[in-house]
């Protein structure tokens, strides 16, 4: 059964441009929903936590709409560097110490670093040519769409080989529009441009400009409801 959709902002999410070689060269975060809860804690702290991926995370002690997966991204007001604070302490070794107590913490989901983007990128070109491989029939688009019970992941390959990925609200419509939109002002803003270089990252303050626009279109002129 899909969770319920309302009461969250129906919007797109993201952009992402993939090259032919399965290389990120542009991406663009619209809308990020942020489930963040911040508490004051006495000690000791009755959540365990742990380092995963370079970040400190729940383990156990779900409580207060704090859960399991989430990550500590603020320390008493201030933003955390990874698994550090701000003042370049351990975070763990930090909140072992009554002393720093009562203490303010914030959670929320982790937020995706530039490498972590850069590999997931990659990881969904190799998913694209493993659908077109396993397609029963010769000349498969491979994949299209996939979804989730919160977004849906719409993709357009031109071509060439590039790959317009956009992270939408599973009830925002026109999304089809939107990538051909994409593509039109990546051929007219960034192929055109005489210092780009082909298959590099895309670095044009009229392509963000354009795209920015045609995000903000979208979204206003899409109509809600089951297709997409």
């Amino acid at each position: 059964m899909t969770a319920p959709l309302t009461g969250r902002k129906m919007a797109i999410f993201s952009v992402y441009v993939v090259n032919k070689a399965g290389g990120l060269i542009y991406q663009y975060d619209n809308y990020v929903p942020r489930a963040e809860v911040e508490k004051t804690f006495s000690f000791p702290l009755d959540l365990v936590l742990k380092i995963h991926d370079e970040k400190v995370v729940v383990s156990f002690g779900q409580r207060d709409g704090i859960r399991v997966g989430h990550a500590v991204l603020s320390i008493n007001g201030v933003d955390v560097n990874g698994k550090y604070t701000a003042e370049g302490k351990e975070i763990l070794e930090y909140l072992k110490d009554p002393a720093n107590y009562p203490v303010s913490i914030r959670f929320g989901r982790p937020r995706l670093t530039s490498n972590e983007k850069l590999m997931l990128a990659s990881m969904f070109h190799s998913l694209f040519a493993i659908g077109s491989q396993l397609s029963p029939e010769v000349g498969s688009s491979g994949i299209e769409m996939l979804e989730t019970d919160v977004f849906k992941l719409h993709c357009f390959q031109t071509l060439t080989g590039i790959k317009f990925i956009v992270l939408a609200d599973p009830r925002q419509s026109g999304i089809d529009a939107l990538l051909r939109k994409i593509y039109e002002i990546y051929s007219d803003f960034a192929l055109k441009n005489p210092f780009y270089s082909l298959e590099m990252p895309i670095r044009c303050e009229l392509f963000d400009q354009n795209l920015k626009s045609a995000l903000e279109v979208a979204e206003k002129a899409g109509t809600f409801g089951p297709g997409s």
